[in-house]
C-alpha cells in the first residue's frame, strides 16, 4: 500500500485537537479510564486499552484488507476440506490421536471454522499474516465496547466532523454466525438457549460478561458455564436447570483433551448431536501454526489456483516445522538447520500449537546462545520456524496506571475478524515488544475507518 498523506493528516489533526489546551488531554484519559472500567474492559485485572486514540485506516486500505483476506481464506477451505480425506496433511499440520478422534466428529454445519481472526501486520509495502485463530478468537466484544466508548469521546466527536469514520462493529456478526449454524444444524429457526463455556477465573471473563449481556439484550437466555459444571443426560446438556442448546465454545480443544473427566458431558452431547458447538473441533486443522507451513509448501501448490497462490506469496510468510533434513525456500533446496542458524535475525521460532507468546523466540533478538537453544528444544518438541515479515510502528498517546500520558512508538498488528470467511470487523493490538499479544502484556484500540 503507498503511502496515504490524508491518513497521516487525521492522525495529526487528531493529536493536535487532544493536545489543543492543557486539560484537553487529562480530560480525555480520565473519561477513557472511567468508561473502560463502568464497560468492564479489563483483561486479567488490568486495563486492555490504554491509549487515547484509536488506529485509523483508510477507506482504501479497509477495501483491500477485505479482498486480500476473502482470497486467503478461500485457501483456508481448500486446506480443511482437504485434509479431512488426506492424512498427509494431519501429519504435517501435527493433528495428535486425541485431536484426531475430535476432529473426525461432524458438528451438523458445513466450514472449517465459521468465526476466526487473522492476525496481521499492514504497513505501506506489504500486509503479512503471522498466524490464524482458527478456534475461538477473542477480542470480539471487547473492541466493539471500546469503539462505541471512543465515539463518545468529546475529541473523537469534534474529529469526525472534519474526517467521518466508520467503527467496526462485530458482535451482532458473531450472533449472526451462531444463529446460522444453529438453524443449519437444527434444521428449524427456534430460538436457541446459549451458553458461552470456558474455565471460570480466566483473563478474558470480562467479554464473557460483555457478550452475556449483548445476547440477553438480543433476546437470547445465556450463561457462562465452565466445563465442569455441564451435566449430560437423557439427550441434554445442562448446566444446573439451564438446558443449553448452542455452545459458544472458548474453551481450547488442547484443555478439553488435558481435563478430558471435566469435559466430558460436553464432548458426549457434541458427539451424540445433542448441542449445536461453535466453532467444532474441525477448526485444529487451520488453527495450527504449521498451516502456513501447508499454504507455503511446494508439494500443496496444486490444492490453490495461480491467484490464490500469488496471494500465499505477497502475504503468508516462509513456515516449516522445525526439523533435520532438506526444504525448500525460494525454489531453492536447503539444509534447514543450516539455514536456520545462518539467517537468526530474520526467523522466528515458535511452538505448534500455543498461545499469548508462549515458547516464542525472536531470532533478531536473541542472542547466538539462546538461539542455538531455541533450536535445540525446537528439535525436542512440535515446533516451527517462520519468516519475518514488514511490521508496522505507529506513535500513539499512551497513559500509565498513574494516570502519566506520554506518546510511545507501538508494534502495530491489525487483526481482522472473519466470520463465514468474509471480513467482517477489525481491531489492533499494540505492544512495545516483538510479541504484539495482550496476553503477554500488550493491550488494544479499537480500528476506525477513515471514510473516502
Amino acid at each position: 500500500m503507498e503511502s496515504n498523506p490524508t491518513l497521516k493528516a487525521a492522525i495529526a489533526h487528531y493529536d493536535a485537537l487532544l493536545q489543543e489546551t492543557p486539560t484537553t488531554l487529562t480530560e480525555s484519559r480520565d473519561f477513557l479510564a472511567a468508561r473502560s472500567a463502568e464497560e468492564k474492559m479489563i483483561f486479567g485485572g488490568r486495563p486492555l486499552s490504554p491509549y487515547l486514540r484509536p488506529h485509523f485506516i483508510t477507506a482504501e486500505q479497509w477495501r483491500y484488507l477485505c479482498a486480500e483476506c476473502a482470497r486467503i481464506w478461500e485457501c483456508v477451505e481448500i486446506v480443511g476440506r482437504t485434509a479431512l480425506t488426506d492424512r498427509r496433511i494431519y501429519d504435517d499440520l501435527g493433528i495428535t490421536d486425541g485431536e484426531a478422534r475430535l476432529i473426525e466428529i461432524d458438528p451438523g454445519y458445513t466450514g472449517i471454522s465459521i468465526t476466526s481472526r487473522l492476525d496481521s501486520f499492514l504497513t505501506e509495502e506489504a500486509f503479512s499474516f503471522v498466524e490464524l485463530n482458527a478456534e475461538n478468537p477473542a477480542g470480539i466484544s471487547y473492541c466493539e465496547v471500546m469503539a462505541r466508548i471512543f465515539m463518545d469521546l468529546p475529541v473523537m466527536q469534534r474529529f469526525v466532523e472534519k474526517h467521518p469514520v466508520m467503527p467496526l462493529y462485530a458482535r451482532h456478526l458473531l450472533l449472526e454466525t451462531l444463529l446460522t449454524a444453529y438453524q443449519e444444524w437444527s434444521g428449524g429457526t427456534d430460538k436457541p438457549r446459549i451458553a458461552i463455556v470456558d474455565w471460570e477465573g480466566l483473563p478474558t471473563q470480562c467479554e464473557f460478561e460483555q457478550f452475556q449481556a449483548y445476547f440477553q439484550s438480543e433476546g437470547f437466555e445465556c450463561i457462562i458455564a465452565p466445563p465442569e459444571k455441564l451435566d449430560y443426560h437423557a439427550g441434554r446438556l445442562c448446566c444446573g436447570d439451564f438446558r443449553i442448546d448452542l455452545v459458544y465454545r472458548r474453551v481450547l480443544t488442547n484443555d478439553i483433551l488435558e481435563r478430558p473427566e471435566e469435559c466430558k458431558a460436553l464432548v458426549n452431547a457434541y458427539r451424540d448431536r445433542a448441542v449445536c458447538v461453535v466453532n467444532g473441533f474441525r477448526t485444529k486443522f487451520v488453527h495450527k501454526k504449521m498451516f502456513f507451513g501447508v499454504l507455503t509448501d511446494e508439494r500443496y501448490a496444486a490444492l490453490f489456483t495461480p491467484e490464490q497462490q500469488a496471494a500465499i506469496r505477497a502475504h503468508i510468510p516462509w513456515t516449516r516445522r522445525l526439523a533435520e533434513g532438506k526444504t525448500t525456500y525460494a525454489g531453492e533446496t536447503v539444509d534447514l538447520l543450516e539455514f536456520i542458524r545462518a539467517h537468526q535475525t530474520r526467523l522466528v521460532i515458535k511452538p505448534n500449537d500455543e498461545y499469548g507468546g508462549k515458547g516464542v523466540v525472536v531470532g533478531w533478538e536473541a542472542t547466538p546462545a539462546e538461539w542455538e537453544t531455541a533450536i535445540a528444544e525446537g528439535l525436542r518438541g512440535d515446533y516451527l520456524v517462520q519468516e519475518k515479515v514488514p511490521t508496522a510502528h505507529e506513535v500513539f498517546p499512551h497513559f500509565t496506571p498513574e494516570g502519566e500520558i506520554t506518546f510511545i512508538e507501538q508494534l502495530v498488528d491489525l487483526d481482522p475478524l472473519l466470520f463465514h470467511g468474509k471480513v467482517g470487523g477489525a481491531f489492533t493490538r499494540l505492544s512495545s515488544t516483538a510479541l504484539c499479544n495482550v496476553t503477554s502484556g500488550g493491550g488494544m484500540v479499537p480500528t476506525f475507518v477513515l471514510k473516502d
